[in-house]
C-alpha cells in the first residue's frame, strides 16, 4: 500500500507538521496533493487542539510547483475545466494564508513556482542555505497569477518585476534579503532553527495570535484615515474583554522560587510566568505539554 501524498503528524504541544510526501517527483504538486493540503489546512484550522503547523517537504526538496504530467493533461482541458483547476490551487493558498494558528515554511530545499507561493503564504519561513527558489512559470509559457497575491506580498513589487519576468533562480541568501524568508541556516541546524521558532510561539497566547493574525490582514496596505483607527481600537478593546483577569500585582522579587515546584500561578498571562523564579524552564515545559496554571 502506497504512503498517502500529504503526510499529517502531531505532537503532544499542538505542533502539526504537514509534509509534501512526493520525493520521488520533488514534491510537484497536483491535483491530489492540492485537495489534501487544502483538507489539511482546514482541518488543522478548526482544530481547538492544534497551536502552530509546520510545512516542509520529504526528501531533499520543498517543492518543485505544479507536476508536468498533470499540468500535461490539464492543458488538454476545455476552459472550464482549467479554470476549475486555478480555482483549486487559489483556494489552497488562501486556506494556509488564512489558517488561524501560526504557520511555518520549514524550507528543506528547492521550492519552485507554486512552491513559492506555499512559503508566501506562511506566517515564517525558514530555509536551508542550500535551498533555491525559482519563480519559473514563465520559463514554460505561464504566470505566476495565483501565488502572484502572497509573493507580491512578501518580496514587492519591484523584485516581483524581475524575478517573475526572468524565471531566474536565486538563493536562500537572496530569498532572506527580499523578504520571502526570515531566516537562513546550514542544513543541518534546520531542525533546530524550527524549534527555536516554535518555542518562541509557543511562548504566546493562541487567541491573542490569531487576533494577531487577523488584524494584519485587515491592516496591511489600507491608508491611517478614521475607519482604521476604529478598527484598531475595536480590536484592542475586544482583545481587553476576552482576556482572563489579571492575578493581584506583587511585588518584584517576592516570589524568589516558582510555586507549586515550578507551575506558575498567574492566571493573566503564563507565557511571561515569573521568569527569575522558574526552574530549569518547567513553567514552560509543563505548559507546553497542556496543563493549565493553577
Amino acid at each position: 500500500m502506497s504512503e498517502p501524498s500529504v503526510i499529517v503528524a502531531k505532537d503532544a504541544h499542538g505542533v502539526a507538521t504537514v509534509a509534501i510526501n512526493r520525493p520521488q517527483v520533488r514534491n510537484a504538486i497536483d491535483d491530489t496533493v492540492i485537495r489534501s493540503l487544502t483538507d489539511a489546512f482546514k482541518t488543522l484550522g478548526a482544530a481547538g487542539e492544534t497551536r502552530i503547523v509546520v510545512l516542509t517537504g520529504r526528501g531533499v526538496a520543498f517543492s518543485a510547483g505544479a507536476d508536468l504530467d498533470w499540468m500535461r493533461r490539464m492543458a488538454a482541458g476545455s476552459e472550464a475545466e482549467n479554470l476549475a483547476s486555478a480555482k483549486t490551487i487559489s483556494a489552497m493558498l488562501r486556506a494556509l494564508n488564512e489558517l488561524p494558528k501560526p504557520t511555518i515554511a520549514r524550507v528543506n530545499g528547492a521550492a519552485y513556482a507554486a512552491g513559492i507561493g506555499l512559503v508566501a503564504a506562511c506566517d515564517i519561513a525558514v530555509a536551508a542555505e542550500e535551498a533555491v527558489f525559482s519563480i519559473s512559470e514563465v520559463r514554460i509559457g505561464l504566470v505566476p497569477s495565483t501565488i502572484s497575491p502572497y509573493v507580491l506580498a512578501a518580496i514587492g513589487a519591484r523584485s516581483a518585476r524581475r524575478y517573475f519576468l526572468t524565471g531566474e533562480p536565486f538563493s536562500a541568501a537572496d530569498a532572506c534579503r527580499l523578504g520571502l524568508v526570515h531566516k537562513v541556516v546550514p542544513q543541518t541546524g534546520l531542525d533546530e532553527a524550527i524549534e527555536g521558532v516554535i518555542s518562541a510561539l509557543l511562548a504566546g497566547g493562541p487567541h491573542s495570535q490569531s487576533r494577531a493574525k487577523r488584524l494584519i490582514a485587515e491592516i496591511a496596505g489600507r491608508p491611517v484615515d478614521d475607519a482604521l483607527e476604529a478598527l484598531t481600537v475595536r480590536s484592542i478593546a475586544e482583545a481587553r474583554a476576552a482576556a482572563p483577569p489579571r492575578a493581584p500585582w506583587r511585588r518584584p522579587g517576592a516570589v524568589t522560587t516558582c510555586p507549586a515546584a515550578g507551575e506558575c500561578r498567574r492566571a493573566f498571562a503564563p507565557a511571561r510566568c515569573c521568569r527569575r523564579a522558574r526552574p530549569e524552564g518547567r513553567c514552560v515545559r509543563r505548559r507546553r505539554q497542556g496543563e493549565a496554571p493553577q
